[in-house]
């Protein structure tokens, strides 16, 4: 079998029906997904010098790829690689074959840069536009694009995809919150894709100018850029009557899309297993784990050309389950954390959603909150800053107290808790902001 990066022609994707890989069984799935693997490897060895030092140190070559399982043999790639050779030494392809170019914001060190040719942005349409359909969305339909534009891959991604798809896109971005609101009043949208802290902000805005969400145009959201809890996903959908579907990806990778969770089982995203590979491994050792079993998401591109990834760790934690809706691709449960987001406070890991699972049991406190950390002498200290639903203030009912034994009693640790007034924490109009770190 000779091994080729596919060609991309023109999908069902605007029909709304499914595409032809959706309904593969495994054992087709699996040998175009090594036909692909295999014509990747080599893509990369010889095109990214980044690569072929790594594979030639771990003793490893393309050829060496004889079957889906010896992928774990191959070096893991992480976001310092793709510092390290910033802008462009990741790039597989001359700068002619360019079409667009993404980054990060780089506000935590260097950005990480991710180029893209003509076949992987149609690849990428590809994806979204499945993404959508199976979340819920429809050809004819609008759909309101609340993801920031420009380097941020959100944006784009969803744009293009919704256009594939056959929807009409209003692209509003984030901010001006106001506006937003009165764009889904006025050109009444039945989708929109947003992250789920701004959503939050959204349905505040709403109510503040006397308009019931519920009576919205809207019938669903698209949530992903940020992890979010089973809680949240109640919240919104009570709060705005809408179904409330998770939909991931990572510019490295590709950008939204990468999975999609079905709006028929909304049991976590099912994984484009014939673009996208995935692996689970121990995020100490980064030795491979079966599936099932929690750890980190590892993916390797099997049709990206202009930048190929191998192996790459995104640092999120979740674990990989059979497929349901779509039977022949696997699905993540869905992430509700990141390695690098864990907080260890003396001693004990603490993840900021399972600080937000527990403001979420709390009737009387809104899901706007702020975890503070801060140092006494030699030892940490976390507060949680979070806004009372109403403007009665709820300290008198014990609520910090409740809320302090709860945090002790399910994640181990001791912390103060804070209730303050309604609309006095900063809104986010992108992804959240959740951990403030002032030691």
């Amino acid at each position: 079998m000779t091994e080729t990066l596919p060609e991309h022609t023109s999908s069902p994707s605007r029909s709304g029906r499914p595409d032809p890989a959706e309904l593969m069984d495994p054992a087709e799935l699996a040998e175009l997904q090594l036909s692909r693997l295999r014509a990747t490897l080599r893509h990369a060895y010889e095109n990214v010098p980044c690569y072929r030092r790594k594979f030639d140190e771990a003793g490893v070559h393309p050829e060496d790829c004889r079957s889906l399982s010896d992928l774990a043999a191959f070096p893991t790639t992480t976001k310092e690689d793709l510092r390290e050779h910033y802008p462009d030494g990741m790039f597989a392809v001359p700068p002619e074959r360019l079409r667009r170019i993404h980054a990060s914001s780089g506000t935590t060190g260097t950005p990480t840069v991710v180029g893209y040719t003509a076949e992987d942005l149609d690849a990428w349409s590809e994806v979204v536009a499945r993404s959508l359909r199976v979340a819920g969305a429809h050809p004819g339909q609008k759909v309101h694009v609340s993801y920031g534009y420009g380097l941020f891959t959100g944006g784009l991604g969803a744009h293009y995809g919704a256009e594939r798809l056959g929807c009409a896109v209003i692209p509003a971005s984030g901010g001006m919150t106001e506006r937003q609101v009165r764009l889904i009043r006025d050109l009444e949208p039945e989708v929109i894709m947003i992250t789920p802290s701004y959503m939050l902000t959204l349905l505040d805005e709403f109510r503040r100018q006397g308009l019931d969400p519920r009576r919205s145009s809207l019938k669903v959201g698209i949530f992903g850029a940020e992890p979010w809890t089973a809680e949240m996903r109640a919240e919104i959908e009570e709060s705005a009557g809408i179904d409330a579907v998770d939909i991931y990806g990572l510019s490295e990778v590709m950008g939204p899309g990468v999975a999609s969770e079905c709006v028929s089982t909304k049991d976590g995203p099912h994984v484009w297993e014939d673009h996208f590979y995935p692996e689970i491994v121990d995020p100490g050792t980064g030795e491979p784990l079966p599936d099932g079993s929690r750890g980190e998401l590892v993916f390797t591109s099997l049709t990206k050309t202009a930048m190929p990834i191998v192996r790459y760790r995104t640092r999120d934690l979740t674990r990989l389950l059979p497929g349901t809706a779509v039977p022949g691709m696997r699905r993540m449960e869905r992430v509700t954390g990141r390695s690098d987001d864990m907080i260890v406070l003396r001693g004990v890991n603490v993840f900021p959603s399972q600080i937000e699972e527990l403001v979420l049991r709390q009737p009387e406190l809104s899901p706007h909150f702020r975890i503070e950390l801060t140092r006494s002498g030699r030892l940490d200290e976390l507060c949680v800053r979070v806004e009372a639903a109403e403007p009665a203030s709820a300290r008198d009912r014990g609520v910090p107290e409740r809320l302090v034994t709860a945090i002790r009693d399910s994640v181990g640790v001791g912390v103060t808790v804070e209730v303050v007034a309604p609309h006095t924490l900063d809104r986010s109009t992108g992804k959240s902001q959740r951990v403030v770190d002032l030691r």
